[in-house]
């Protein structure tokens, strides 16, 4: 990205503010933000936030380094994980509801969401079935483990499938954000 993307501006704040609301309009009640060795301005910004941040002390970790640093870092209460990306921003606060509502339905699977025939972010998962991680290299293998306890959730959310790697991506989401905002502003203001 050529720069710290949860750093971002995104609807007159940063990326990592914009998914944090995000969560806690959705019904996440604990979140943990995973910041890197040399993420002390993203955790600066998520401290504004009623989170906890913990740090992974891996440069070269990957995602599922992160889960794990975020896992060990949770409450004995916790029994789903929503694994929720800054690289989605655009996710909508419904998405992250029916997610946890789906949980409640059936506990014990893996719930993805699905917009327009694609699978998207965030996952969530029951807290158990992180321990998988330990044996298991990555987050995409633990999903692929077993496939009869995945579940699908069609989402009317287009921001489950807006990935934010590369500066191109990041000029999309901003116009496509803008242009929500604009037609949301219309509607509330005809």
């Amino acid at each position: 990205m050529g720069s710290c993307k949860q750093l971002l501006p995104l609807e007159g704040k940063t990326v990592i503010a914009r998914s944090l609301e995000t969560l806690l309009a959705g019904g996440v009640e604990e979140i943990i933000v995973v910041a890197g060795p040399a993420g002390d301005a993203v955790a600066h910004a998520a401290k504004e936030y009623p989170v906890r941040v913990v740090r992974t002390s891996d440069p070269d970790g990957d995602m599922a380094n992160s889960i794990r640093t975020g896992r060990d870092a949770l409450s004995a209460r916790a029994d789903c994980v929503v694994i929720a990306l800054c690289d989605y921003p655009l996710v909508t606060p419904q998405t992250i509801a029916e997610l946890i509502a789906a949980h409640g339905r059936e506990r014990e699977k893996i719930w993805i969401p699905l917009h327009a025939g694609r699978k998207g972010h965030p996952l969530l998962l029951p807290r158990p079935l992180l321990d998988e991680l330990n044996e298991l290299p990555t987050l995409r293998d633990l999903v692929r483990s077993d496939l009869d306890r995945v579940r699908l959730l069609e989402v009317a959310d287009p921001g489950v499938l807006l990935d934010m790697d590369t500066p191109e991506d990041y000029r999309q989401i901003v116009e496509l954000s803008a242009l929500r905002d604009a037609s949301h502003s219309s509607y509330l203001n005809p």
